[in-house]
C-alpha cells in the first residue's frame, strides 16, 4: 500500500491570456504516463504513491508546461503521508454508491 496521497491543482500562466485547459491537459498527461494511481476531479487531481516519486511527477508537470510555452506555473499541493499506508479508495469508500 502507498504511503502518500498528493493532490495538485496546476494554474498555468498562459501566453497572451490563452485558455488554460490545454495546458492542464498536458500536466495530466504527465501523471497518466507516470503509471501511478490517480483520480482527476473538477478542481484538482489526486495521486497515490511514495512521496519522492510524487514530488518528481510534480516537477515533471512543471517542466512539461514550460516546454509547452507557459512562462510560469503555480501549483497548489496537498500531501497526506502515513508510513503505515493510505489509499484514496479507503478514505472515500463510505461515500461511494
Amino acid at each position: 500500500m502507498a504511503s502518500t496521497l498528493l493532490s495538485i491543482q496546476v494554474i498555468p500562466k498562459t501566453p497572451d491570456g490563452r485558455d488554460t485547459i490545454p495546458y492542464v491537459d498536458e500536466a495530466i498527461k504527465v501523471i497518466q504516463e507516470s503509471g501511478v494511481k490517480y483520480e482527476v476531479h473538477a478542481l484538482e487531481t489526486t495521486l497515490e504513491g511514495e512521496l519522492p516519486e510524487l514530488l518528481k511527477i510534480v516537477s515533471d508537470m512543471h517542466e512539461a508546461l514550460f516546454k509547452a510555452g507557459c512562462p510560469g506555473v503555480i501549483s497548489q499541493v496537498k500531501i497526506a503521508q502515513y508510513p503505515a499506508g493510505i489509499s484514496m479508495d479507503r478514505l472515500t469508500e463510505k461515500y461511494r454508491p
